[in-house]
């Protein structure tokens, strides 16, 4: 299942959110698809693939000292339109 991540910060918080993010890495049960970053500041955008929910609330809960978290299961568009096509 794939999983999109949204991490909100504060401006105060950049220093520390940098620094940890070159520390971290992703778990072995969480594979990252891609990762982005607003250029505006204070967001970052990561997708990722994991099996079970927990392991995605698990790699978050490693932030929120820093910031307000998002996480929506996705899914592609052309998946999703010919799950609707099958009806």
């Amino acid at each position: 299942m794939l999983f999109m991540t949204i991490l909100t910060w504060e401006p105060e918080k950049e220093e520390e959110v940098t620094k940890r993010r070159a520390e971290w890495n992703y778990p072995e049960e969480m594979k990252p698809k891609g990762e982005w970053v607003d250029l505006a500041g204070g967001r970052v955008f990561c997708l990722a693939e994991a099996d079970d929910p927990r392991v995605i609330l698990a790699a978050t809960s490693a932030w929120h000292d820093l910031g307000k978290f998002e996480v929506t299961p996705v899914m592609e568009a052309e998946e999703m339109l010919k799950l609707m096509s099958e009806g």
